[in-house]
């Protein structure tokens, strides 16, 4: 490189050495420790102020900086294994506009003109391998390494079922050599059931499905590996001897010829705009793929361009790794309060710095209850990891614990509660305190809220901010007073104008013919939410008769249970609710009797569950087929539709592989569901 013609400022010195040792360090607790304390997105910020400094100053440039090689180097505890061809790492784009100078820069190169034609596919976040096959056997598997050596960690490679010992050679004969490269993963599911089993030794939880998978795959013991639930999407080759490809398209077919497993969402782009609008697809998609993606990659079809096109100092110049916004980052609590809910649940939040998460702001994150902040051990000034639940809802992950200071403050749950000051309990068994008055003004804005949102009366335009101005006003003590407002009480609020008025009167009015199951749902009855509704509705029809059913009678309701059952009576039985239903009644609100049953999309279809369930309790699973028109059997037989296997399934399980039944993972029947 060409040395800059101005001298170097100190301060650019001292900088350049600090991200170098940071950077160092990082890697060391990614790659060595399995135990980040940033996240990727901190990582990349570094990475790329390092690079930006020194292309200005290129006289900084040393072969030990980490600009200069792709990850750390490998444990001592596993032999080394060099790698015929470098595995690199990929060029990261964060926006369209450095997407579309990707493809600008490519064409400069080339003096090209016209577009490309690319293939796009996921970008796994797992845990890069080299698979060696020799005279088409499995011979050697290694990690990615610092990218010129790798961990042999062939013996545990070998306990995946998604890695073959041997090419399939029907259609075309195995090469005399080839490397496969692919990404070893975990699958979100089998991800939390992984930590559910840890937390419950003792042990430290995963901070994420990719480091499960790392963690995982370099056991030690084989057996410790062949027991983690690895899985592996195969993205490319390196060397190849005996067998020649024109594209990377080709090579991919192949691999799937020879038996390797290879992601069904890759795609043919031509042009870079297609490539983009295939990230944008990819990205509406990312919430309901049962894996962690977080890009998608961009890579140049045909090999004699990318040939061309060579390679930069730790990357190919034919590839480009376009991110999504990130579902992880770090920040600092400020405090730690506490939220009344809607039955009177006290609910601690952690209050952080403002970061940006999954593309959105995020300042508040839940922490559940009492006994997950003694869990997690939050305390206020410490820096913690924080992502949105199923890119909706905040939550902290984990705790930094090496940034922790001296002065951080352990979390108290109040004696009080912060809104009315009545003494809260925790009734004994529980994990949730409460605050027990009814009055509550927390609780009764919450409990607005939640009657008026769109899975219950969908009243459009009553937010918590317009519900809470009624209640502080005086004008509504409970969802039944909704229906007695006029013009003329809003009108004198604030941000309330004669139009926004007539809105919301309109949207109240208009909510009064309600389907049954939406009703339902609305009261916010405690362990019947929107599956558990439409049954009951499915079986009583209207409010009455749900409100004289005994407890038999709810218990012949398939998908009911004690509980559920004793939630409804506890609420019907109270003075309180039976005078809100009279309320609601007078006021006009009646509600629609269910359709038919075997309407539903489930119609004419018998389940059957079989093992531990971890997305749903088994009377919420058995509550969703129910309420779509299916039959759930406690018994496998020729006539069962589907059985739904959690974990450690019995009899059931082998009794329907005999018969031939479909057997569906709780993931899948998720998705059937929705």
């Amino acid at each position: 490189m060409t040395p800059s013609s101005n001298p170097v400022p100190p301060e650019v010195i001292h900088r350049v050495q600090e991200l170098r040792e940071q950077l160092h360090y990082h890697n060391y607790r990614y790659y060595i420790l399995d135990a980040p304390t940033v996240s990727d997105a901190e990582f990349d910020r570094l990475l790329r102020e390092l690079e930006r400094l020194e292309e200005q100053y290129p006289e900084l440039v040393t072969p030990d900086s980490p600009t200069q090689r792709v990850g750390a180097p490998p444990l001592d505890k596993f032999a080394t294994v060099p790698h015929r061809q470098q595995m690199l790492s990929l060029e990261d784009a964060f926006s369209e506009t450095e997407a579309l100078e990707f493809d600008a820069r490519l064409k400069r190169f080339l003096r090209a003109e016209g577009d490309f034609d690319y293939v796009v596919e996921p970008k796994m976040d797992g845990c890069a391998v080299e698979l060696v096959y020799e005279r088409g056997r499995f011979t050697v598997g290694s990690t990615r390494g610092d990218g010129i050596r790798g961990e042999n960690v062939t013996q545990n490679l070998k306990t995946m079922h998604t890695i073959p010992l041997q090419i399939l050679e029907r259609e075309e004969p195995a090469p005399e050599l080839l490397e496969v490269r692919g990404e070893v993963y975990m699958d979100l599911d089998e991800f939390k059931k992984l930590n559910d089993e840890r937390l419950a030794q003792d042990e430290p939880a995963f901070a994420n499905p990719r480091n499960a998978a790392a963690g995982s795959l370099r056991q030690l013991d084989p057996k410790i590996t062949g027991a983690r639930p690895l899985k592996i999407y195969c993205y490319g080759v390196g060397e190849v001897q005996g067998r020649k490809f024109s594209s990377h398209w080709q090579t991919l077919q192949a691999l799937r010829a020879w038996g390797f497993r290879v992601n069904p969402l890759i795609a043919q782009a031509r042009g870079i705009d297609a490539a983009i609008a295939y990230h944008h697809r990819i990205e509406h998609q990312r919430r309901g793929l049962p894996y962690e993606i977080d890009g998608v990659v961009i890579k140049v079809d045909s090999l004699a361009l990318q040939e061309r096109l060579g390679t930069k100092a730790r990357s190919p110049r034919w590839a480009l790794a376009y991110k999504f916004a990130p579902t992880q980052e770090t920040t600092r609590v400020m405090d730690i309060v506490v939220n009344v809910g809607r039955t009177g649940a006290i609910t601690p939040m952690a209050v952080m710095e403002p970061v940006e998460v999954g593309g959105v702001t995020v300042s508040r994150a839940t922490l559940h209850n009492e006994d997950e902040v003694a869990r997690k051990d939050v305390r206020v000034g410490d820096t913690v990891l924080v992502q949105r639940a199923g890119d909706v809802i905040p939550e902290v992950v984990q705790v930094i614990l090496e940034k922790r200071p001296p002065d951080a403050r352990p979390f108290e749950m109040p004696k009080i509660c912060p809104v009315c000051n009545t003494e809260l309990v925790r009734p004994p068994g529980e994990k949730v305190t409460r605050c027990p008055n009814p009055d509550c003004l927390g609780a009764q804005v919450r409990s607005i809220f939640h009657f008026a949102g769109k899975a219950a009366m969908d009243i459009d335009g009553l937010g918590e901010k317009i519900i809470l101005q009624l209640v502080e006003n005086g004008l509504i003590r409970d969802v039944g007073d909704l229906y007695r407002l006029t013009e003329d009480d809003l009108t004198p609020l604030e941000r309330f104008a004669e139009k926004s008025a007539q809105n919301i009167v309109a949207a109240i009015q208009n909510s009064k013919t309600p389907p049954f199951w939406r009703l339902l749902n609305a009261l916010g009855i405690r362990f019947v939410g929107e599956a558990t509704a439409q049954l009951l509705a499915q079986h009583f029809h209207n409010l009455e008769a749900l409100m004289q059913a005994s407890k038999e009678d709810l218990l012949h309701v398939e998908g009911v249970g004690e509980q559920v059952a004793a939630s409804i009576q506890e609420f019907f039985d109270s003075p309180r609710n039976q005078e809100l239903v009279k309320k609601l009644r007078d006021a006009g609100v009646k509600e629609q009797p269910p359709a038919a049953r075997a309407a539903g999309p489930l119609a004419g279809k018998t389940f059957v569950f079989t093992g531990g369930l971890d997305r749903f309790s088994r009377e919420e699973a058995k509550a969703l087929v129910t309420a779509r028109g299916g039959k759930v059997s406690s018994s496998v037989s020729a006539k069962t539709d589907y059985v739904v296997a959690g974990a450690d399934p019995g009899s059931k399980y082998a009794k329907a592989r005999e018969l031939g039944v479909t057997i569906l993972s709780e993931a899948e029947f998720e998705e059937m569901v929705r």
